[in-house]
């Protein structure tokens, strides 16, 4: 099994350069998904009168949780605290030198650690953005993100990632971020769909994307960014980083091929925006297991996320009725979920250290399971009482005419394209 961070160190190690130069560059990577990545891929397929509101709803939570984790976020997750919250060593980064480094990896500063999983904590919140988009307030998303931060993200993360959290404690696998990531941004998704409500005119007025290329080219930035992601969290550029990057790589384009031949079959034709949701419902999937499971075993992985993601966001919704813009619950939540329970059946203990269900360890897909329920669980209720909070004190929603006008005018005073 590969072990999670454990609390920072002052101890002085002799730092690689070659690990720290993959794992600067992974950095890097995971920042791109973010902007311009989603920026584009969301802006894309939202209507022209909303598209700046959307790319402002990933930038702006860019800035706001850099400074938001060198405050209090990385000290919160990975600092100490107990068995469910961080303590305060790490406070506005204090005692953190030049050639400190953590305990997990003693080849790399933790000033780079810090920064790498800073970019994890920016897209996790920027992606639940796109399940509210075109309805709300500018201000509301930054009061929103800024306490689903430190409310929800940062304790989910000491669950999972550090050595006193109760799940890592009980041997949960979750590589890259299946739990932390894709099923916490995805249950909030949900939630914020249901709370903030639908757009005005959903199921009456034509709501299609307003630039599938925008969108595509965000797409291709996510898939490429997302080598940083999965790679990056072997935190080396050893031979478990390559795996990680292979497997990625199996799932994505398996998951994009089945979307689109559902697709195909469903509707007579293969839609574009269907083939890069279906990348990223792989990428998605495979998050969790990336670092655990063989190339066959991320193939499957990749087909099943792709299925269950397509059938989520075509039909599920559909049946349901709630307006998730841009089905961040459909992608993110339901193709982390599977992405966990299908690494406990195919983990491979030559590879990550820990043995999955098809190597007779079945005990393991019981342990995703509780990690899946208790994310989803304490995510849920924390995302709607903080969407209470921030309503009751400045409203979520702008008025039925200001959003009909549209966000970019009637929130920032600009117009994406000229007239």
């Amino acid at each position: 099994m590969v072990h999670p961070a454990r609390p920072p160190t002052a101890v002085h190690a002799h730092i690689s350069r070659g690990d720290t130069a993959w794992m600067m560059t992974a950095t890097v990577l995971v920042l791109m998904m973010t902007i311009p990545g989603l920026a584009l891929f969301y802006g894309g397929m939202v209507r022209d009168k909303n598209v700046l509101s959307t790319l402002a709803h990933s930038f702006a939570t860019t800035c706001l949780v850099t400074l938001l984790w060198y405050f209090v976020g990385y000290s919160l997750s990975f600092s100490g605290g107990n068995a469910f919250i961080g303590g305060f060593g790490r406070l506005f980064l204090h005692g953190m030198g030049r050639d400190t480094v953590i305990r997990r990896s003693m080849a790399i500063p933790e000033s780079v650690y810090m920064s790498f999983q800073m970019t994890f904590a920016i897209i996790t919140p920027a992606l639940i953005s796109g399940s509210f988009a075109e309805r709300i307030k500018f201000s509301a998303v930054l009061w929103f993100s800024a306490l689903w931060l430190l409310c929800v993200y940062a304790p989910v993360v000491h669950w999972i990632w550090s050595p006193r959290g109760w799940l890592a404690h009980m041997g949960v696998l979750d590589f890259a971020g299946g739990t932390v990531v894709e099923v916490n941004s995805g249950v909030a998704g949900l939630i914020t769909a249901l709370v903030v409500g639908r757009r005005v005119g959903y199921r009456r007025e034509a709501m299609a994307p307003h630039n599938l290329v925008l969108t595509i080219l965000g797409a291709s930035l996510l898939w490429v960014g997302w080598f940083g992601f999965n790679a990056g969290s072997a935190v080396s550029s050893g031979g478990l980083a390559g795996m990680a990057m292979a497997t990625t790589q199996i799932a994505t384009a398996a998951a994009a091929m089945t979307w689109m031949f559902a697709e195909w079959s469903a509707r007579g034709k293969p839609s574009v925006l269907g083939m890069a949701s279906g990348a990223v419902a792989g990428a998605v999937a495979i998050t969790p297991a990336s670092g655990f499971v063989d190339p066959s075993g991320a193939l499957l992985i990749g087909i099943a996320g792709g299925g269950a993601c397509f059938w989520a966001v075509t039909y599920l919704k559909n049946k349901l009725g709630y307006d998730d813009s841009l089905d961040v619950f459909g992608v993110h939540g339901v193709g982390g979920a599977i992405g966990l329970i299908l690494t406990g059946i195919f983990a491979v203990k030559a590879i990550g250290g820990t043995a999955g269900a098809l190597e007779g360890n079945i005990a393991q897909i019981g342990k995703q399971a509780i990690a899946i329920g208790a994310v989803a669980a304490y995510d849920a209720v924390l995302t709607f009482i903080i969407l209470k909070l921030v309503d009751l004190v400045i409203g979520l929603r702008p008025t039925t005419e200001e959003e009909r006008e549209g966000l970019d005018i009637t929130q920032h005073g600009e117009r994406a394209y000229s007239e």
